[in-house]
């Protein structure tokens, strides 16, 4: 919020740093950003977006964003995409495997719908085929793949087959741990389009 004020409440003077704290961390008022922050709490930031990434080709990234772009609209689900990244580690920690995965499956949904707003000024339609998304909206095939390994956790395709109640048990840890990786790997790759944009 001191940014803002900087800038005389203008988003469009908000530095790159600045901009990347607030979907990370998130918008509080005045008062929160003088509390210390609270201890054992494990924060999404750049560098744990970053962890594990695989560098992508440039290129691929620096598309042209068409004049109709929604680049607020981008940021916003960009930043629910961040926080339900956040969340998928929670649930892990917690131990419930199938709302682990089924937000990994949320945070690529949303990753890629936020370069949709921003490459073609709306959200792409499909039906919860992850890789066909990612294929709508330009994604590299490394990032389809990605989005592939995630698309079963849709909960009512994998409700479908598998009763709620037995949900947990399906997945193991190190599978919920893995698809937390591979929702990385799309959040870094959107990010670096979103983000730059």
């Amino acid at each position: 919020m001191s940014q803002m004020h900087a800038n005389k409440g203008n988003p469009d003077d908000i530095d790159q740093d600045e901009l990347e704290r607030l979907l990370l961390q998130g918008v509080g008022n005045s008062s929160d950003e003088s509390r210390p922050p609270v201890q054992d709490q494990k924060a999404v930031s750049p560098q744990s977006i970053d962890a594990g990434a695989r560098s992508y080709n440039r290129e691929d990234e620096d598309e042209e964003v068409r004049a109709g772009g929604d680049l607020q609209g981008a940021l916003g689900l960009f930043a629910e995409a961040a926080q339900d990244m956040a969340t998928a580690g929670l649930e892990l920690g917690l131990g419930r495997h199938f709302a682990c995965a089924d937000y990994c499956n949320q945070v690529a949904e949303k990753a890629a719908q936020a370069v949709s707003l921003l490459r073609f000024g709306r959200q792409s339609m499909y039906n919860h085929d992850l890789r066909a998304l990612g294929k709508l909206v330009g994604a590299p095939e490394e990032i389809q793949e990605e989005m592939a390994i995630l698309t079963p956790f849709h909960p009512e395709t994998f409700y479908a087959e598998t009763p709620p109640e037995e949900a947990d048990e399906v997945i193991s840890a190190e599978q919920a741990s893995s698809y937390i990786q591979s929702a990385r790997h799309i959040l870094h790759w959107a990010r670096t389009i979103v983000l730059n944009a």
